[in-house]
């Protein structure tokens, strides 16, 4: 059996040697069937020149590194392009995932899952990646239909056939765990350990987190557009009774004066719920657009194969 390890490297360079090193000692009974597949995302360190010299002096190791950011989950897919594994490992460089726990992950997908995704007792992110993990949680489930129980973390294992599907996805903005929800539901987990960042900060900025959740809510669901259709709806219903209402009170109270102030609150409600709705739709026709247009899912600087 055969396993990859993919890695997605950003602002790694003090980092990916030693966590190369560590998973090859974990991981030693396959050190004959191992390969890892290294992708350099544009990181400003010089993760390149460091990742590259160990492709050169490693033959299970591939790297590719792209000509810009296209972020973790756009390295991540162009990594499974790459891999020849029966399985993919799929682990983040900055060793908040233990490399021992790959071996859980392992032995849990071969009792035939597609996916086993890591799960974790404690987490070791600040408040703020908490809070944005609770509610990347609570809209996956409501939108992608995710079991609930299952966190969808990064580090997980892939079984070969299912990535052979996954990579038929070329849009330029893909989704991973999107991906694998639309394709099975042959899903397990396994608690692992979940460690403090090895070195500096996280990677993933307010503006990423933003970008990765719109990537989510638009490119794998359109019950956004469902949820603003039935707002307006109830809005229209809202409003044909409180018309309703107006005209009898009129009627009965025909010197009651009419409201200036809930005139303008009316206006400004009703026109805000209209902006968002223009661009929510705005947000789908330019995704579409980047999508007609063919924008790459990532575009390949240098690899060492």
């Amino acid at each position: 059996m055969k396993i990859s390890i993919c890695i997605p490297v950003y602002n790694g360079a003090k980092t990916i040697s030693k966590l190369v090193s560590k998973v090859k000692y974990e991981l030693n009974k396959y050190n004959d069937s191992l390969e890892f597949v290294l992708v350099n995302d544009a990181s400003p360190d010089n993760s390149e020149k460091v990742c590259e010299e160990l492709a050169l002096n490693n033959q299970d190791i591939k790297f590719i590194s792209l000509r810009k950011n296209y972020g973790e989950h756009n390295a991540v897919m162009c990594a499974l392009n790459f891999i020849t594994g029966d399985y993919a490992v799929i682990i983040d460089d900055d060793f908040q995932n233990p490399p021992e726990e790959i071996i859980k992950l392992i032995d849990e997908a071969k009792k035939g899952y597609d996916v086993v995704y890591s799960k974790y007792k404690k987490k070791n992110h600040n408040v703020f990646r908490n809070m944005g993990s609770k509610f990347n949680d609570i809209v996956a489930t409501q939108l992608l239909n995710k079991p609930k129980g299952l966190y969808l973390s990064s580090f997980k294992v892939i079984e070969k056939s299912l990535v052979e599907e996954l990579i038929k996805y070329q849009g330029p903005f893909p989704y991973i765990d999107g991906l694998i929800l639309r394709c099975t539901n042959n899903i397990s987990s396994v608690y692992v350990n979940h460690n403090k960042r090895e070195d500096s900060r996280s990677n993933y900025t307010f503006k990423k987190l933003i970008s990765l959740w719109l990537n989510m809510f638009i490119n794998f669901s359109v019950k956004p557009l469902r949820i603003f259709t039935v707002i307006g709806l109830s809005i229209s219903i809202l409003s044909a009774l409180l018309a309703l209402d107006f005209i009898v009170e009129k009627l009965i109270n025909p010197a009651n004066p009419i409201g200036w102030a809930s005139i303008m609150v009316s206006i400004f409600f009703f026109s805000g719920i209209q902006l968002i709705f223009l661009g929510l739709i705005g947000e789908y026709l330019g995704k579409l657009y980047l999508d007609q247009n063919r924008t790459p899912q990532w575009v390949i600087k240098k690899k060492v194969l």
